[in-house]
């Protein structure tokens, strides 16, 4: 007998039912409570500031926390592993980039995480870069004038960087290398440590990201000496670019949002697009660009592939540099 028209109505309405499964269910909100963004330095330096300004635009956006936890030390080694152990859940993720996810592959003999297969790399966020600062009686802030002095009184002068393994760090052995000088390193567990003495005439000069700089620079507390861009910047016009006497000198800070291995691919692209939200935002892109920083979207993807392309950049030039891994 045939089937009544209700009947076959009823029995396809059903068949969608038991069929839904195979197709794979739709993709939990993301988020739906607060989110843990793992900052590998201390409150207080220019990752810090950055990071908390990103947080409070995806927080507004997504009407959920984005809480910054700072774990410090080993040149963001820590923090990084953090996230690396974390379940893969996107309730903690954080800052990933060029010294925990490249630079720590050349410093360290030993690391607690592979720097690429232990993350998953979800969007870039910014890329800045870094400015040598001196102290402010120093007995001179013009470039070619210290770099005469450095060498010829090897060893006598001083830099603090962020930490061991840093592009602050590469950014002065660089310069050590590029120009025949020995200029001693002295590391700090982040920026702001750092400026501070600084700023107490502790050191002589300074290898910094430009937003954790660049108030004392324009307050006059400290002075400028160096970029590491590849020309001058616009709202630093007066100050050299380190490439004008060293070519080939270069060197670009860049960090991006990462989680733990893992994160399902459906997951991965929801923070992606809050990520992009946020850095498209012309508020954050103000502030960032007051800072000295640009804001870097990218896919996940991208964001991947520009790691990969950056260890096999920078790994032979911290070889060079005289970088050793240390623990080894």
């Amino acid at each position: 007998m045939p089937l009544s028209i209700d009947r076959r109505r009823a029995l396809a309405l059903l068949g969608s039912f038991v069929a839904a499964p195979r197709l794979g269910r739709a993709a939990e909100a993301w988020p739906i409570r607060s989110v843990k963004y793992v900052n590998g330095f201390p409150a207080g330096g220019a990752t810090d500031t950055l990071s908390r300004l990103i947080c409070q635009k995806m927080s507004e956006l997504s009407g959920q926390s984005f809480v910054v936890e700072n774990r410090a030390g080993a040149g963001g080694v820590l923090g990084a592993d953090a996230i690396a152990k974390a379940p893969p859940d996107g309730y903690t993720v954080g800052l990933g980039g060029i010294a925990s996810n490249v630079l720590a592959i050349g410093s360290y003999a030993k690391l607690p995480y592979h720097p690429r297969e232990d993350f998953t790399f979800i969007c870039g966020m910014w890329q800045l870069p870094n400015i040598l600062t001196a102290k402010k009686d120093l007995f001179s802030a013009d470039l070619k004038q210290l770099l005469a002095a450095f060498k010829k009184e090897p060893g006598k002068y001083t830099y603090a960087s962020a930490g061991f393994g840093t592009t602050l760090h590469l950014s002065g052995e660089m310069m050590n290398s590029m120009a025949g000088v020995q200029v001693r390193h002295v590391p700090y567990r982040g920026g702001a440590p750092a400026l501070n003495d600084l700023l107490g005439g502790n050191v002589d000069l300074l290898f910094d990201n430009l937003p954790g700089s660049l108030p004392s620079v324009r307050s006059g507390a400290i002075r400028a000496v160096a970029v590491t861009a590849k020309t001058r910047l616009a709202d630093l016009p007066d100050v050299p670019a380190m490439a004008e006497l060293l070519p080939g000198y270069e060197l670009t800070s860049w960090a991006g949002l990462v989680g733990p291995a893992n994160m399902p691919a459906d997951l991965v692209a929801q923070i992606n697009a809050l990520t992009v939200k946020a850095l498209n935002d012309p508020w954050l892109q103000k502030r960032y660009a007051d800072l000295g920083a640009s804001t870097w979207p990218t896919t996940p993807q991208e964001m991947s592939a520009y790691r990969d392309s950056e260890e096999a950049r920078l790994l032979p030039i911290m070889k060079a540099a005289g970088i050793k891994p240390e623990g080894g």
